[in-house]
């Protein structure tokens, strides 16, 4: 496949579902298992579900890689240009390289793309030497430029992470509205949510708030397109990360108008039942019971029977039944959208 065999209009729908997939599948068994990790002390779990969260820029790689229908050589060049594009290692004083974290995400898509314009120009025009110039070329100059855009794209992070922490000075119930529609909307674009949450060193009720959007977008997501999507896909919406419609929102904003009243009406219960969180657990919501069981664990008298009845009722029936309610009043009644626009396949 060449540059001028594909539209431009592919070639970003093929960035964009890679980048969610790969994000998705890496973060898929930290979700699930890091909580329940902790709480059996089972070390290796850790290990194992921070080593796959580590190699996220080469499964966005190899997963946009895929969506172009590379040649392996090509995929396995993708991959390493995202690995060092994304700022996911640097070099150790004492030699070698320390791997730490996944990277920034935005970046990540950034280097795919330069990565991808890189193979889509050279084509199959090397032939015979393909399997020397492709991984040089696209490693180093791919990955190279990825890299040197690192410093820039941090420092826009950084800025709407700044933003988002001034809301934090507002009265807790518009703050809480604003926090959880901003996250609900950052959990289906390229933004690492954990990355602004952390970076922002987003806490108490507004990290409540967070988790909530994130739950009302998990949620509603997977309520608007069940009709459409596989069972296992509809579940990863909230089990895994809604950022799988990353694409489908990109092309269709308006899809995100029952997510996103959802996501206000939820998320002011961080305010008014008093749900606090952590920077990390901002930036997963209902994921592994990332949210549920830091609000469990910072709230006054920790698990009591009160305390899991607030958490049960925020953090599942609320975004479960606006997420229909919303599903039925914009899609069904008004026609903001149809299943179809929430369609997904990752097959």
């Amino acid at each position: 496949m060449g540059l001028k065999g594909i539209k431009p209009k592919d070639y970003t729908m093929n960035i964009l579902n890679g980048v969610a997939l790969g994000v998705v599948v890496s973060l898929i068994p930290g979700a699930l298992l890091s909580e329940l990790s902790k709480a059996l002390d089972w070390s290796f779990g850790l290990t194992a579900t921070g080593i796959a969260q580590t190699l996220m820029p080469i499964v966005v790689g190899v997963a946009v890689a895929i969506n172009f229908k590379f040649t392996p050589i090509q995929i396995g060049s993708l991959g390493m240009a995202c690995v060092v594009g994304s700022g996911v290692a640097r070099v150790n004083p004492d030699g070698g390289f320390i791997f730490q974290g996944s990277g920034d995400v935005i970046n990540t898509g950034l280097t795919a793309a330069i990565a991808v314009l890189l193979i889509l120009l050279l084509g199959e025009k090397l032939q015979a030497f393909t399997i020397l110039v492709i991984p040089t070329i696209v490693t180093v100059i791919g990955g190279g430029l990825g890299l040197l855009l690192l410093p820039y794209v941090k420092s826009v992070t950084t800025l709407l992470g700044n933003f988002i922490a001034t809301l934090t000075d507002l009265q807790p119930v518009p703050m809480a509205i604003a926090i959880a529609l901003m996250f609900s909307m950052m959990i289906v674009s390229p933004i690492a949510t954990v990355g602004i949450a952390t970076a922002i060193s987003l806490s108490g009720i507004a990290s409540g708030a967070a988790n909530l959007g994130i739950c009302a977008a998990g949620f509603g997501l997977c309520i608007a397109g069940w009709k459409v999507n596989a069972v296992p896909t509809s579940l990863a919406h909230f089990i895994g990360s809604p950022k799988m419609q990353m694409a489908n929102v990109l092309k269709k904003p308006k899809i995100m108008v029952p997510i996103l009243c959802n996501a206000a009406i939820t998320g002011s219960l961080a305010a008014f039942l008093d749900l606090q969180g952590t920077p990390f657990s901002a930036g997963f919501g209902f994921s592994g019971l990332i949210g549920p069981i830091n609000a469990l664990a910072l709230a006054p008298n920790g698990w009591s029977a009160l305390n899991i009845i607030k958490v049960v009722f925020a953090f599942l029936i609320t975004p479960l039944v606006l997420g229909f309610i919303f599903n039925y009043v914009f899609n069904k009644k008004m026609g903001v959208a149809k299943a179809d626009d929430y369609k997904l396949n990752f097959n």
